[in-house]
């Protein structure tokens, strides 16, 4: 099974499904640590673009093709991305769950962005203003939601295992 975690920096998505990734043993992919090591080694000229995602669905491909269940911890803001997910999904022939995370109380969210310490070494969490001002597509087909104002994230955990089980 691919399960693919989207939503904008601060709504609890790391925190959700690096938690599911415990519980179940799949295997847990960041793009925003991919992303961070691409842009640390300096092997590309201009802005990482979409290479973070790409090594993710490579990576993710060939974990499901021996029998992995993957994770992907990921903003996945626009349909070319959700797309590229559901393509791997189906080259290795298993399921796909997208999972939206949203904090619908905006005082919140706004706290957690700002307050936010990155837990990965080296990684540059988001300002309040570019969650604001992030380009985040509406999707064509509804995913499960999680609303993180509104639930815990061991609620979040049991309600996602009782929905994918």
């Amino acid at each position: 099974m691919l399960i693919v975690f989207s939503g904008l920096p601060g709504t609890g998505k790391t925190t959700i499904a690096s938690e599911l990734a415990r519980q179940t043993g799949a295997v847990y992919l960041r793009i925003d640590a991919i992303e961070q090591t691409l842009r640390n080694s300096a092997v590309l000229a201009r802005d990482v673009g979409r290479s973070g995602y790409e090594v993710a669905n490579a990576l993710a491909l060939g974990n499901l093709q021996i029998g992995n269940s993957v994770i992907v911890d990921c903003v996945n803001p626009v349909a070319e991305s959700r797309n590229a997910w559901s393509q791997t999904a189906a080259s290795a022939g298993v399921e796909l769950v997208n999972i939206e995370v949203r904090c619908s109380d905006l005082t919140e969210h706004q706290r957690r962005v700002e307050t936010r310490s990155s837990d990965i070494a080296g990684l540059n969490p988001p300002t309040w203003q570019s969650v604001v001002n992030h380009d985040y597509q509406a999707w064509d087909n509804a995913p499960l939601t999680i609303d993180t104002a509104r639930m815990t994230q061991a609620q979040a955990v049991t309600m996602i295992i009782s929905t994918i089980s």
